[in-house]
């Protein structure tokens, strides 16, 4: 053999010491690391409640029906106008999903024919007919069925 070509115990020296090398390199920059970080992290869980105060809500969602009798429930379910223009308007306006257009009287007569019961439920639960699909509140889960019976109302003032 010439001297050109490595030995394997000289391999195996080289490959030591370069596994050294780097497990010393790991070690130094886990020590630099955690003397930069190691006292910011601490200051800042030292105090849970500032912590707490950072991170509240600017502000609280309240839902409609979410308290019995409260006044926003109350309002909602007096405007049928307003929810039928929030909720409802999309596809009773429009006939999208195979709703009845409101003041389509043609569209509506066999509807109101079943009565208020039979509306309110269908509007409230939802309802899979021949023609169309109506989801339970229109989609809006978060109407109390006061305030979606009042649209019914208003849908079927308009389309007699």
């Amino acid at each position: 053999m010439s001297d050109s070509n490595m030995k394997d115990g000289d391999f195996v020296r080289n490959f030591s010491i370069m596994i050294g090398a780097l497990v010393l390199l790991t070690i130094v920059i886990y020590i630099f690391a955690n003397s930069i970080g190691g006292a910011h992290t601490a200051t800042k869980t030292a105090d849970a409640s500032a912590v707490a105060e950072r991170i509240q809500p600017v502000g609280k969602l309240h839902l409609a029906g979410a308290v019995a009798g409260s006044a926003v429930a109350t309002a909602q379910a007096a405007d049928g106008a307003g929810t039928y223009n929030a909720a409802c308007a999309a596809c009773h306006g429009t006939g999208a999903a195979g709703a009845p257009k409101v003041g389509d009287k043609a569209a509506w007569a066999p509807r109101i024919k079943q009565g208020n019961a039979t509306l309110y439920d269908h509007a409230i639960k939802g309802y899979q007919g021949k023609t169309g699909f109506m989801p339970a509140k229109g989609g809006q889960a978060q109407l109390a069925d006061d305030a979606v019976k009042a649209a019914v109302d208003h849908m079927v003032a308009g389309s007699k």
